[in-house]
């Protein structure tokens, strides 16, 4: 007699239900896309309806057929604010995974995921943004597997970006393997992290630097007042400054408009954790104002700062380096959080003001020819943060970013 074997029933790699579930949120696809019908929503719309044409034109007509940047002027702000200030704000990221897997200061763990996917999406959209600037952009990986120009500062930056993406993407893993219900996979991925994390900070001190570095090999063109041995160092420090920033704005803006992720972490212990966050804040402005003295004294500029540009370098360092500093010091010492808060915007301001006076302003400060940005660069630089801002949005409303997933509640990953 014949034996009748029943039929294997398989799981499926991907539930049938993934699409209504893990993308449409449980909705319908109607009901969800009548859910983006939201203000917010239609002004991120109009804006990529503006630069979505604009990045057309601009891989189709090249540069100059939306830029003013010429050989004159090469630098615009698609390198001074989508760059610069890109990587420079995008330090959040491992400043906060230093804090919290490196000094085990386990409390500000709930910040950390938040500000490893800000600092990943802003690592990716910076290459987006040199995407633009760079004449040939297919060339980009150029240096790094052709001509292989180890004695370029480029060829060290271009090495870390990648290597610092790849170290983002591993610390990325886990909330990304919940996500999609991969135990397995993301018990591997957290036994990753603490080794990433270091291999992250290590890789950032080292391109964050040498951003810096690069304008070393320009003291003709850059005003002598920014112009240091020390612009290195600068860039790194600012760039811890700024991180320390971005964490204080993104963790505030996501307590409000993501209010139900955030539900477990209370106004009070976020209030705690950015006085906390604004003790350092402090220090490294304070030293990094000091250091910025140091810098004019060892190049024996002081009789220009009585120039034009001398009183505009005065508003950068006292009005956006030591005013943030002593703001924070302020809140931490009578308890204002709120004034941490306005001092975080403060310095990420001062942060990219910096940025922008290194790569424009003071740059080729005595020439003839003055940049001016078009606004079809403006244009291409907004609709690259709204795109970041609408991925950010996409991606907290799904994964485990800014709440824990039950499965795992308690991990310090």
């Amino acid at each position: 007699m014949a034996t009748v074997t029943a039929p294997v029933h398989r799981t499926p790699l991907i539930a049938p239900n993934f699409m209504r579930d893990k993308i449409f949120l449980g909705m319908t696809p109607r009901d969800y896309f009548k859910s983006l019908l939201t203000p917010g929503h239609f002004i991120a719309w109009a804006i990529l309806a503006v630069g979505i044409p604009v990045a057309f034109q601009r891989f189709t007509g090249g540069l100059a057929a939306v830029s003013n940047l010429t050989d004159a002027n090469p630098w615009g702000i698609w390198i001074g604010i989508d760059v610069l200030c890109g990587v420079a704000l995008a330090a959040g990221g491992f400043t906060i995974g230093t804090i919290s897997h490196i000094f085990g200061l386990r409390e500000y763990n709930s910040l950390v995921r938040p500000a490893i996917l800000t600092g990943f999406l802003g690592y990716i959209l910076v290459v987006v943004g040199l995407a633009f600037d760079l004449g040939r952009p297919w060339r980009l990986p150029y240096p790094m597997f052709v001509s292989w120009g180890t004695s370029s500062v480029m060829f060290e930056v271009g090495w870390c970006v990648a290597l610092y993406l790849g170290c983002q993407f591993i610390e990325f893993l886990p909330p990304l393997f919940e996500w999609i219900g991969a135990k397995r996979l993301r018990t591997w991925a957290v036994r990753l992290t603490l080794g990433a994390t270091v291999m992250a900070v290590v890789l950032s001190t080292l391109h964050q630097s040498s951003l810096g570095a690069l304008l070393l090999i320009a003291p003709g063109k850059l005003h002598p007042l920014w112009y240091s041995m020390y612009l290195p160092v600068f860039f790194l420090i600012s760039a811890v400054s700024g991180g320390i920033g971005m964490i204080i704005i993104e963790s505030t803006l996501a307590h409000k408009f993501f209010e139900k992720q955030t539900g477990h972490l209370s106004h009070r212990d976020l209030d705690r954790l950015i006085l906390g966050l604004a003790k350092g804040g402090a220090l490294v402005l304070y030293l990094y104002f000091w250091l910025k003295v140091i810098g004019v004294a060892h190049e024996h500029q002081w009789a220009l700062l009585t120039t034009g540009y001398g009183q505009w370098w005065l508003v950068e360092v006292f009005g956006f380096i030591l005013a943030p500093a002593f703001l924070f010091m302020f809140s931490v010492r009578n308890l204002k959080p709120s004034w941490a808060r306005i001092a975080g915007v403060w310095t990420v301001i001062g942060l990219v003001l910096n940025r922008l006076n290194v790569s424009t302003i003071a740059l080729n400060w005595n020439a003839a020819e003055r940049y001016v940005p078009h606004w079809k660069e403006i244009a291409v630089t907004v609709s690259i943060f709204t795109l970041g801002v609408l991925i950010y949005e996409f991606i907290v409303n799904r994964m485990p970013i800014l709440l824990q997933h039950p499965d795992y509640a308690g991990e310090n990953h």
